[in-house]
């Protein structure tokens, strides 16, 4: 398998945490490129030119984040991170972690090409808006990190978090959530977020 990716997008990491969690780093070539280049092999498995994308053992090119984990878990059943015991609840998660995902990447693109002014756009206060109701619903969700299995919802949640504290610093989310400040430690000690942190 191929995966195109950089290492400041979220949902590049995501699925590189879920590839080191399934055991199936080594069975990847990664791809490193630059997704605004209009780099041609990034283009030729994905058009809209968008990173992540995947190529298959099979050459099948498959993109976004949470697509090409549901096909990686249906894939290679080991080490499931959509457990049917309790996928609603995962999916659930999942949803709550790709869309603060979403308002975080959002805005900073916004803000490279607009500045920060961009904030003040309907468009931009509507995101941070969103931010805010998203951390409010997970720091009362969320309580302590599980040691053992990890799930695709909370690899999105922690993800998101952690883009969050990178690319947004000043909303400093942490100071202001100290229980799910403490939930998501938990969750980035493990060697996947490790190997995986942004720079």
């Amino acid at each position: 398998m191929q995966l195109y990716l950089n290492t400041t997008s979220p949902y590049a990491r995501l699925v590189r945490i879920v590839l080191i969690e399934k055991g199936l780093i080594n069975a990847v070539t990664l791809n490193w490129c630059d997704p605004w280049a209009d780099d041609p092999a990034l283009l030729k498995a994905n058009p809209a030119g968008r990173i992540p994308a995947l190529v298959t053992e099979k050459g099948t090119t498959l993109s976004e984040s949470m697509l090409i984990a549901i096909y990686l878990d249906s894939a290679y059943p080991e080490k499931p991170v959509l457990p049917v015991n309790c996928m609603g609840e995962v999916l659930h998660l999942a949803g709550l972690g790709q869309n603060l995902m979403e308002a975080a990447f959002t805005t900073v693109i916004a803000r490279k090409h607009n500045g920060n002014e961009a904030d003040n756009s309907v468009l931009g206060a509507r995101r941070l808006r969103a931010i805010q109701r998203l951390l409010n619903q997970l720091n009362s969700e969320l309580g302590e990190a599980s040691v053992d299995a990890i799930n695709l919802g909370e690899i999105a949640v922690a993800v998101a978090l952690d883009y969050l504290a990178f690319r947004l610093p000043k909303l400093a989310w942490r100071a202001d959530y100290p229980q799910l400040q403490a939930w998501q430690a938990g969750v980035i000690s493990r060697v996947s977020f490790q190997q995986t942190a942004f720079v």
